[in-house]
């Protein structure tokens, strides 16, 4: 079956915009001179549910039936995409089961319910989580909606990128951070088909090298442990977001985790914008790699914002 990406991702973007905020770009001279690129940042941190996640909820769940809508959709996230799905579930009238970890942060579970979402917690191993999810699939009838490997919602993660390419069409390069693979396999999309030879580079912890891994071997590798403070990152990519990647990105480059600590400060003292450090890691990427993008015009997806201000890694 041959897909037509391209207009795929112009009926995404046709489909979620009176749905989600067509964020700001924002552009900072300090940044410009430390990097030596002339950087364009789409800032996620201020879109509705406070990251990109809530465009591939809003795209996803608007493709289901009459039917699906009725029974619900469901989804294992102990993050972003749990108040991603419960939000836009919630302003489509429609209802959301989420199944989180019980080791899930305190004010993450709390975010959830205050979105409308129905908590079910489940043993925080992803076994558990899925065989949960599996459980309200079969009793309630809900439609599963995966975080990142689906293609309504890698679709609808791409409109950032889409939307970033219409306001700054001359960019030579897309750079996002990486973690399921849903935000990078959006934005490779957008840049391909919507860019002028821009090319998509995204970026991972070092300690969570698996995309990396992956883009080198030809198939998807995993990660065994490994902590990073960048907690958005940590999972693996998956086999319909992963052919788009490799197809589609040009390379992966891995950051240490004190330069994603500095450069989200950076971010914060500078910009005076709030974001969290997954968000980060394309910046400390840029930092880290000046002979990739001295002189480029770089885009740069600030990924989302919600931070637990209490534990601050810097």
């Amino acid at each position: 079956m041959v897909v037509d990406y391209k207009q795929d991702l112009i009926d995404a973007v046709k489909r979620v915009h009176n749905y989600v905020y067509q964020t700001p770009i924002l552009t900072s001279s300090l940044m410009n001179s430390l990097t030596g690129a002339q950087l364009y940042f789409k800032c996620e941190n201020f879109q509705k549910m406070g990251a990109f996640k809530m465009r591939g909820a809003v795209n996803a769940i608007l493709q289901l039936t009459a039917a699906q809508k009725e029974a619900g959709v469901v989804t294992h996230s102990s993050g972003n995409f749990a108040q991603a799905i419960s939000l836009a579930a919630r302003n489509l009238g429609i209802k959301a089961y989420i199944v989180m970890p019980s080791n899930a942060p305190k004010i993450k579970i709390e975010a959830v319910k205050t979105y409308g979402g129905h908590i079910i917690l489940s043993e925080p191993t992803l076994a558990s989580r899925e065989a949960e999810a599996e459980k309200i699939v079969q009793e309630k009838g809900a439609t599963f909606i995966h975080p990142s490997n689906d293609y309504n919602v890698i679709l609808g993660q791409g409109t950032a990128a889409y939307e970033l390419l219409q306001k700054q069409p001359d960019l030579d390069c897309i750079t996002t951070p990486v973690g399921g693979g849903g935000l990078i396999g959006g934005s490779c999309i957008a840049a391909h088909f919507f860019g002028n030879n821009c090319i998509t580079i995204g970026a991972e912890p070092a300690t969570m090298d698996d995309a990396k891994r992956s883009l080198q071997a030809g198939e998807i590798q995993f990660n065994n442990g490994g902590l990073t403070v960048a907690d958005g990152l940590r999972t693996h990519l998956g086999d319909l977001n992963f052919p788009i990647i490799k197809q589609f990105v040009d390379d992966i480059l891995l950051v240490e985790e004190q330069q994603i600590i500095d450069a989200m400060k950076l971010i914060w003292q500078y910009m005076k914008i709030v974001v969290e450090p997954s968000s980060a890691v394309p910046l400390a990427a840029i930092l880290a790699n000046p002979g990739i993008f001295k002189n480029k015009k770089v885009g740069v997806i600030i990924s989302g914002g919600n931070v637990d201000l209490t534990n601050l890694p810097f």
